[in-house]
C-alpha cells in the first residue's frame, strides 16, 4: 500500500482481482473511500494506550453454553430418510453434478 493512511485505486483493484470481483470505475472510488476510513478509524484505535489492557477474546465475560449435552437416540433408517427423496441411487440421495 502506498500510504498507511490513505488507499490508492490501483490497490483496490488489485484486491478486487485476487478476490475475483469485477468492480465498476464508480464501485471504485466508493471502496477506496471506505477502506480509507477504516484505516483512518485503526489508526485512531492505535493511538490509545492499552499496556495495562489484558487481552479478551471477547467483551462479555464468562459465558457458558446454552446448548443440550448430546446424547444416543434412535433415529431413521435410510430407507426411511429416502423413501421421499426426488432421486436416489445405491442407497444415498442423487444430486446434480456443481463441480466440472
Amino acid at each position: 500500500m502506498p500510504n498507511k493512511k490513505t488507499i490508492d485505486e490501483k490497490t483496490v483493484k488489485h484486491v478486487a482481482g485476487l478476490s475475483r470481483i469485477n468492480l465498476s470505475g464508480k464501485e471504485v472510488k466508493l471502496y477506496q473511500r471506505q477502506l480509507t476510513g477504516i484505516l483512518g478509524y485503526i489508526n485512531k484505535l492505535n493511538e490509545l494506550d492499552t499496556k495495562d489492557t489484558l487481552p479478551t477474546s471477547h467483551p462479555l465475560g464468562n459465558l457458558k453454553n446454552v446448548f443440550r449435552k448430546d446424547s444416543v437416540r434412535k433415529s431413521l433408517s435410510a430407507e426411511d430418510v429416502l423413501k421421499n427423496a426426488p432421486a436416489k441411487k445405491d442407497g444415498f440421495f442423487k444430486v446434480p453434478k456443481i463441480i466440472e
